[in-house]
């Protein structure tokens, strides 16, 4: 990406300068300067980005650096300033924490989730979950209800049941997915 960059920034130069009548840098007038100049601005970007790295993974220009490898340098300082006990004395420890506003999410969002709470109101994903939810609990019951029933010897009742319950599985797992018949009909064995 960086090389990219820097070849676009020395031909959009050289480009202007013809363009608009300007003599040539120096540094453009030929090409194994112009070589010269990409790998120094190369090398510059590298150093910049070199330095927004941790000092752990500086300078390893052959080493891979992913993500992970941040990651992991982070855990590890997290883990030695835990060890070394430079989270005991945080201002507000042993105190609520005050969680009336959400500092992550955007104000507009948290004002209006503020006034729903203050109305007994709740968010339309929250209550939708609570609808998945006590559907899913109703239907537990009918099964186990219907079990039951084939259990006691009324095998009519259990397959007109059972297909009703299978469609209203369906209906679930359209809004939720996870129920698996087979799955809910072994735990009812056990």
């Amino acid at each position: 990406m960086g090389n990219y960059l820097v070849d676009r920034f020395v031909r959009s130069t050289v480009e202007m300068s013809s363009r608009y009548g300007v003599p040539r840098p120096r540094w453009a007038s030929s090409s194994s300067s112009k070589v010269k100049t990409t790998d120094r601005l190369s090398a510059v970007a590298d150093a910049i980005n070199d330095r927004k790295l941790p000092p752990e993974l500086r300078g390893q220009h052959s080493a891979v650096r992913s993500e992970t490898d941040i990651i992991g340098v982070v855990e590890q300082r997290i883990w030695h300033s835990m060890e070394e006990g430079q989270f005991e004395n945080l201002p507000g420890k042993g105190k609520p924490l005050n969680l009336s506003t959400n500092p992550h999410a955007d104000p507009a969002e948290d004002t209006l989730y503020g006034i729903l709470s203050k109305n007994g109101c709740a968010p339309e994903w929250i209550e939708l979950n609570k609808e998945i939810r006590n559907q899913v609990s109703a239907w537990l019951v009918a099964l186990k209800k219907a079990w039951t029933s084939k259990c006691n010897g009324d095998s009519s009742k259990w397959a007109e049941s059972s297909e009703t319950l299978k469609r209203q599985l369906r209906d679930i797992n359209d809004k939720m997915f996870g129920l698996k018949w087979e799955k809910e009909l072994a735990r009812l064995e056990e």
